[in-house]
């Protein structure tokens, strides 16, 4: 694996070049999958080659050896150009449990119960899937746990690192885990150890676990600065928009989250802008029936059962180009699958524009102003909605 950055804004934010080993231009987005799989779109309509797969999805059904002698997740999928990223947590089903994980393994709830992982167990997992990327174990602890508990989970990270590297029998690029809590200096100390290791990205976990915007900042900032330029970092658990753009502002290059999957499983389409800072912001129109906030609009409220235009005007996606809000308004009403397939198409076509228009601003140098123009525009939002109350 191969990374460049080809471009800074004013601040750390940059925008850059991973090759593992198709180019992938970054600030960029993990797809979320169930298996390996974005759990609504089908295979030919992914725009996007960059997925993040979680082992623990795979501990149910087909073996471990099967999937090895089949040649890994990429034959096994039937997608051998996308990259493919083994991270094991996600926000849907393999959640971290910091109560029940100890020094002999991360624990995870899962729909199959609490389950414990060893380093060992999880190697044989990676080896035999073959990902592109993969991130080590890690012992994820929320905003909340006490300064002893998150020096517990740094030691017991970095004792995983070490032991992850050691067994690893794969040639995927290893991405060192980096936690701490709400802690600045564990934080701090956890990149810097991970940092003299011999991996080739950095992943940073304990992320939407409790935290707030403000919380975030300096914790962000005491792991990136504590990192070497030439190598990528990506983050779990920053899903908002207004969450990608603090953790590009802070130096992050990749993100996985599952952000898409949960709008669209409530019937929410996004819709904000994706022009950049040289454009008007359009006034926000309040309407209490809309379920709108400014960035999506629930596509089951009934304000739309009549309405036939497409989600976004001039939207180049599927769903835009197809049909129309009154259709999926329906489709959501009667519970028809097609719905969701619809939404994730658009949402999904949707988020990765945001991510090229961040890019796109960080190459001419207006990241700066790209960022505070969307959040004055979403606190407008927010005030103009609240007056309408």
């Amino acid at each position: 694996m191969k990374f460049a950055v080809k471009a800074w804004s004013n601040g750390k934010g940059r925008a850059g070049v991973v090759h593992c080993p198709q180019p992938i231009e970054t600030p960029a987005l993990l797809l979320t999958t169930r298996k390996g799989l974005p759990v609504f779109i089908p295979p030919d309509h992914l725009h996007s080659n960059l997925l993040h797969v979680s082992p623990l999805h795979f501990l149910e059904g087909i073996s471990l050896k099967a999937i090895s002698n089949i040649g890994g997740l990429h034959p096994l999928l039937g997608l051998r150009d996308h990259i493919l990223v083994a991270v094991p947590r996600d926000s849907i089903i393999s959640i971290p449990d910091h109560d029940s994980t100890n020094r002999i393994g991360a624990s995870f709830e899962t729909p199959c119960g609490r389950m414990l992982i060893k380093p060992a167990e999880y190697m044989e997992m990676i080896s035999s899937m073959r990902p592109n990327l993969w991130v080590t174990l890690a012992d994820e602890v929320p905003a909340w746990a006490s300064e002893k508990r998150n020096k517990a989970s740094v030691e017991r990270t970095l004792r995983w690192l070490d032991e992850c590297i050691t067994s690893s029998s794969t040639d995927g690029a290893v991405f060192g885990s980096i936690v701490g809590g709400s802690s600045v200096e564990e934080r701090r100390r956890c990149a810097q150890e991970v940092a003299r290791r011999n991996v080739e990205g950095f992943w940073i976990g304990g992320f939407g676990l409790g935290e707030s915007m403000e919380e975030r900042n300096p914790l962000l900032s005491a792991v990136t600065d504590s990192l070497p330029e030439e190598k990528p970092r990506l983050v779990s658990g920053l899903g908002l928009p207004e969450e990608v753009l603090q953790g590009v502002a802070a130096g992050v290059d990749l993100f996985d989250s599952t952000y898409i999957y949960h709008l669209t499983l409530g019937g929410f389409a996004l819709t904000f802008e994706l022009e950049r800072t040289d454009t008007q912001i359009t006034k926000y129109q309040p309407n209490s029936n809309s379920g709108s906030d400014g960035t999506k609009i629930n596509l089951k409220a009934t304000m739309y059962r009549k309405d036939i235009s497409p989600i976004v005007d001039n939207c180049k996606c599927y769903t835009c180009q197809n049909h129309t809000k009154a259709y999926i308004n329906h489709l959501l009403n009667v519970h028809e699958m097609l719905a969701h397939i619809l939404l994730e198409i658009h949402n999904t076509h949707h988020f990765l524009g945001f991510f090229r228009s961040i890019r796109e601003a960080i190459q001419e140098g207006k990241f700066e102003q790209f960022q505070q123009k969307f959040i004055r525009s979403r606190h407008e939002h927010l005030f103009s909605a609240t007056l309408s109350v």
